[in-house]
């Protein structure tokens, strides 16, 4: 069951999420308040007992920080620095409400960007689309434009289009390097698992067979001096035998005269 203040929470960041993809006024302070807002209850959510996982405070952490990093980007002044801060923003993937087929900080995010996008255009072509800046609008006035004006607008488009391309590829192209970085990555954790486990019983392995030598060692120690001991005391019988011979052989035959 959630809390009742991670369900504020949840609410205030679907009123954050849907004002965010509302066309907004310079003077439109509620957002960027809301927001600070959103970054308290996420630090007391953090703090409170029955915190949610650590899952779901993450994707919340997400999508706190998408907020703050749309809310900066719109600060910059070209069209280009906010296009170029859009692409680095990082919008949620979950939906925040149980009703919502997409999650609304990924919807919000593809709005800025084309906004952004549009934007741009315009500041190269050096127009200002009219209304709500949408395709009917911006073709209008390129009718209205000569015919060497509209080849140039459709070449850029056509650029615009293919750099909007190969940054979606490019991103394709990170993402899958990521993923074989992270398979390398638990391959090779495997593998130095398997290599830390068999180091660990050669050396056992190894204990055990210094563990034998020593003993091995000691027995034949033992029977090296064992055998010495009765080489010395055979050699010792047998000279003292030579000797009681000889003087015996003495006495029993005198010398000759």
């Amino acid at each position: 069951m959630a809390s009742r203040l991670e369900i504020n929470f949840i609410r205030l960041l679907s009123r954050c999420e849907t004002m965010a993809s509302e066309k907004r006024g310079e003077t439109d302070w509620r957002l960027e308040k809301y927001v600070t807002a959103l970054e308290e209850m996420l630090v007391a959510l953090r703090k409170s007992q029955s915190k949610p996982t650590q899952e779901v405070l993450t994707e919340y952490t997400r999508k706190v920080d998408f907020l703050k990093g749309l809310l900066e980007a719109e600060k910059l002044p070209s069209p280009t620095e906010k296009a170029l801060a859009n692409q680095f923003l990082a919008p949620g993937r979950t939906p925040t409400i149980a009703n919502e087929r997409m999650p609304a900080s990924k919807t919000v995010h593809l709005q800025t960007k084309a906004r952004c996008t549009g934007e741009m255009r315009d500041e190269l072509l050096g127009t200002q689309s009219s209304g709500k800046g949408n395709l009917d609008g911006d073709l209008r006035n390129r009718r209205g434009l000569p015919a060497d004006e509209r080849q140039s607008a459709a070449e850029l488009d056509a650029i615009l289009q293919r750099h909007h391309n190969l940054q979606e590829k490019l991103a394709e192209d990170m993402l899958s390097l990521a993923r074989n970085l992270k398979n390398n990555t638990l391959a090779a954790q495997n593998i130095i698992k398997q290599d830390n486990q068999t180091l660990t019983q050669s050396m056992r392995q190894a204990d055990l067979n210094y563990e034998k030598l020593k003993t091995e060692s000691e027995r034949l120690e033992q029977h090296t001096k064992k055998s010495v001991n009765w080489l010395l005391w055979l050699m010792l019988i047998l000279v003292s035998f030579t000797f009681i011979s000889m003087i015996l052989f003495i006495r029993i035959f005198p010398r000759l005269r």
